[in-house]
């Protein structure tokens, strides 16, 4: 099956990006990689010269899904497409293995693998579709038992790691999906700048096919959590999340408490 992958830059140190470039070409013979360079100026790495690596200087602050869907308009409908943060890092072996299982996996729409803090600790981006109650009253609520209690279910922190799980909200840090299936919803819906596109975007990619934790392989994300120490950033987080749920429901929304009933369900079995 043949990869592509896109990286979308803004202003990020070199020492981190380079990392993420250095990991996908490893991991791949023949993956072409489209990096997206929205700041400024011009971004600067000898990476930029690679044969299977595609430059392109945008000059102005797309966000991040614009961004990602400058990549998306250039590819044919074989094949997969990796989404990538400028702050992942993995080893040659992870992509063959995402590969294998959507390759083997034909219901599967999108994948994900394990993701890990730099010191080994587990990040929790195996989501429900979140509810205003998760959005908010997890982030706002006095009460930090409370907040972790809600967190605890709303993050899948159960999920066995011995199998894969069908999970309704996977992170775009680190992203495979069948690339039929994201040209055929268009990409990111361009109305989110910041947070919820990929929410936004595995909700449709899951109207199409399975969204799928794959917990055998790892990769490495130096999650920064901005919106939670800034307070521009927490702007525009609230501000996407009010896009969401006027797109998809506040209250009534079929589809987020079937898919997050048959998630539950997993837990268990």
């Amino acid at each position: 099956m043949q990869l592509t992958a896109s990286l979308v830059l803004y202003n990020n140190a070199r020492s981190l990006f380079e990392k993420a470039i250095a990991s996908y070409l490893a991991g791949t013979d023949d993956g072409v990689l489209h990096v997206v360079d929205n700041s400024p100026e011009p971004l600067q790495s000898t990476w930029f010269q690679h044969a299977r690596l595609r430059y392109l200087h945008t000059g102005r602050n797309l966000g991040f899904g614009a961004g990602h869907n400058v990549a998306i308009r250039q590819l044919s409908d074989e094949g997969a497409h990796l989404l990538l943060n400028p702050d992942i890092e993995f080893d040659a072996d992870v992509l063959p293995a995402l590969l294998t299982v959507l390759e083997g996996s034909p219901r599967t729409s999108a994948l994900m693998p394990r993701v890990l803090y730099p010191d080994g600790e587990p990040q929790h981006l195996c989501k429900l579709l979140p509810s205003p109650v998760d959005l908010f009253a997890r982030r706002f609520l006095p009460s930090r038992a409370l907040r972790e209690q809600l967190s605890r279910g709303y993050e899948l922190r159960d999920l066995p790691l011995d199998r894969q799980s069908v999970v309704p909200s996977l992170s775009g840090c680190m992203l495979m999906i069948r690339t039929r299936d994201l040209l055929a919803i268009n990409g990111f819906d361009e109305r989110y700048f910041m947070y919820m596109e990929d929410v936004d975007l595995v909700r449709r990619l899951g109207d199409r096919g399975e969204t799928r934790f794959v917990p055998e392989v790892h990769v490495t994300h130096a999650y920064a959590k901005g919106s939670y120490r800034n307070r521009r950033l927490l702007g525009y987080h609230i501000a996407s999340a009010i896009k969401y749920f006027n797109k998809w429901g506040w209250t009534l929304d079929r589809t987020r408490r079937d898919r997050n009933r048959a998630a539950k369900r997993q837990l268990s079995a």
